[in-house]
């Protein structure tokens, strides 16, 4: 049964809340295109009685290559989520990468993020739970779905029961990611869970300097998940996916959210007015 739910700002996710979106450019690219993003990612989800947590990372510290574009880092990354959290009204979230980072991140950031990668690092998960911000664990593309228990529990002996559980695919050996659909009723029982669409069709070191992927494949795989049952989407969304700084070949185009998001939006109201089998 899926657990409780958390709160963010005047957003619930889990516990039989609609279905939310964490929506953003993968990585910040500058201040005026987070505000234009986070203005029209608003806006599709205004239109769609959507509830809407926007996200962009300030450092992508673990790509593959020292030449990827990794953000404009810790301080000036906080301000510019500051202020699309001011100018838009809309909560932030970002990911942490050291424990040192939690701290500052907590004044700013409405979810703090823990990266797939660093699931199972336990001081980076106690000092985002001691920040009070719910915290989202992307599941490690190495964790079998039971193993995340043991993350989130870290989070909540620290003080902190706000947890959310995100799903983004598992490394399988031939070059790609592979979703197993049925690890999410299992992560619903420790926590809310998040499926992450874009992510999940990553071709992990396709290129030198960037992840390949298959962006025609990101409805498919939201649309069953949403089938299956999940408490929040996460799609990474572009104006101009091409040109993204981070992840262009799976990043979702801005101008085709509504269409996707309807879609999701139809596929989970069936599946959560059905009784439970």
């Amino acid at each position: 049964m899926p657990t409780g739910a958390v709160t963010i700002r005047d957003i619930r996710i889990g516990g039989g809340a609609p279905l939310a979106l964490i929506a953003g450019p993968c990585v910040i690219e500058s201040l005026s295109h987070c505000l234009l993003m986070a203005r029209g990612i608003r806006d599709v989800c205004r239109l769609l009685g959507m509830p809407f947590v926007f996200k962009a990372s300030y450092d992508k510290a673990n790509r593959s290559s020292g030449e990827s574009f990794r953000g404009p880092g810790l301080e000036e990354g906080l301000r510019i989520l500051e202020q699309v959290r001011s100018e838009v009204g809309v909560p932030v979230l970002s990911d942490i990468h050291s424990p040192e980072h939690a701290a500052p991140a907590g004044l700013v950031l409405d979810v703090v993020q823990i990266p797939a990668f660093l699931c199972r690092q336990t001081d980076l998960l106690v000092a985002a739970a001691r920040t009070g911000r719910p915290v989202n664990i992307k599941k490690g593309q190495f964790m079998a779905p039971e193993q995340m228990e043991l993350a989130a529990e870290k989070v909540r002996r620290a003080g902190n029961p706000n947890v959310l559980l995100t799903e983004r695919g598992t490394f399988f050996g031939y070059g790609r990611l592979v979703n197993d659909l049925t690890a999410i009723p299992i992560l619903r029982r420790y926590a809310p869970v998040v499926f992450d669409a874009t992510h999940s069709c990553q071709l992990p070191g396709g290129e030198q300097t960037r992840s390949g992927g298959l962006r025609e494949m990101v409805p498919v795989l939201a649309r069953a998940a949403c089938a299956v049952g999940i408490d929040a989407l996460f799609l990474e969304v572009h104006d101009r996916p091409d040109q993204a700084k981070s992840d262009p070949a799976t990043v979702w185009p801005l101008d085709r959210l509504r269409g996707l998001l309807q879609t999701c939006l139809e596929v989970h109201r069936t599946v959560s007015a059905r009784p439970p089998s």
